[in-house]
């Protein structure tokens, strides 16, 4: 592709990051003109531009220089094989606007392989999200598996359980983990680890060839304990012992360290930390999640990322200062 002339380059980043807004954010003209310091006719003009150049097909196709290198210093920092960083909407940095769009995205390139994949998917809102933005494919050389159960204690399913829906988009075989998303004691941990079709999808799920997953935080919010996978008594424990975050439902501290709590003695998920070759991608952004993304890449739980623009300077901010 042939160099640009600066200014051109400014006019085409300005025209992607106004169509980001307008399509992925949802933000009116006016809204896009008061961000960009700018009029209204211009942030038309912007919009109208960023689809007649190509830059805008539903999700953001021109690289915003600025979210490329923070990307790149967070690869460098946290020694990631991937890092995306996505734009933010300055009105509101916590907002997951755009994640979907490009969780979708590397899903897609890899299911768009020739070569048999094994991808293997945790739970959550933001991954749920990305499983919608997919695009209707045939995939049946692909399989699909589940890294954890979506069962809580009363029997009912989670809302956001991933694989099934990126399975169904994929045209691919689906493999789920049939099982409580924590058990009710260690010895039943053990008997439902010991059936056959359970040990099949645990070992299809550790031989995975990428994994995505979400990062959810141990706060005063926790979508743990939202979708009553633990109960009031069990968040205050966990937050008494550090607890920070969670991947796949294992829980961590500030510093990436499992923590050696009754809760993780019963976790039925596969074990992240045994994942050795297998990259795992995590997804997730906003201010309330940013000490556990940080836990994540301090412990290499997650070998890529792919968050916004805040949410990276938060990390890189943490890093830099040793928090």
């Amino acid at each position: 592709m042939p160099t640009l002339p600066a200014s051109e380059e400014r006019k085409l980043e300005d025209a992607a990051r106004a169509g980001w807004l307008y399509y992925v954010a949802g933000k009116t003209q006016d809204e896009i003109a008061r961000q960009l310091h700018t009029s209204r006719q211009s942030a038309q003009r912007l919009v109208a531009l960023s689809i007649s150049a190509g830059l805008i097909r539903v999700r953001v196709e021109h690289p915003i220089r600025k979210c490329m290198e923070l990307a790149t210093q967070l690869q460098d920092k946290f020694g990631l094989s991937h890092c995306e960083v996505v734009p933010s909407d300055d009105s509101n940095p916590s907002s997951t606007a755009g994640l979907a769009q490009a969780g979708a995205a590397e899903i897609e390139r890899r299911l768009k392989q020739s070569e048999p994949q094994t991808i293997a998917l945790g739970t959550g809102r933001v991954l749920r999200a990305c499983a919608d933005e997919l695009r209707s494919l045939h995939c049946p050389h692909h399989q699909i598996v589940s890294l954890v159960g979506n069962i809580a204690d009363d029997g009912s399913a989670s809302r956001y359980d991933v694989a099934v829906h990126v399975a169904e988009r994929a045209g691919a075989p689906y493999f789920p983990m049939p099982l409580p998303v924590i058990a009710r004691s260690t010895d039943s941990k053990a008997q439902w680890h010991a059936l056959p079709h359970v040990k099949n999808v645990q070992q299809l799920a550790m031989d995975a060839t990428v994994a995505f997953v979400g990062i959810g935080n141990l706060g005063t919010v926790s979508p743990l304990h939202d979708d009553g996978f633990i109960g009031d008594a069990e968040l205050a424990t966990l937050q008494e012992q550090g607890a920070t975050g969670e991947v796949i439902s294992w829980i961590y501290d500030k510093q990436g360290h499992i923590i050696d709590c009754e809760i993780n003695q019963r976790v039925t998920s596969v074990p992240i930390s045994g994942f050795t070759r297998t990259p795992v991608i995590g997804i997730a952004a906003g201010e309330e999640k940013v000490a556990a993304i940080r836990g994540a890449l301090l412990s290499g739980l997650i070998t890529g990322l792919i968050t916004n623009e805040y949410t990276a300077g938060r990390l890189l901010e943490g890093e830099s200062s040793g928090a």
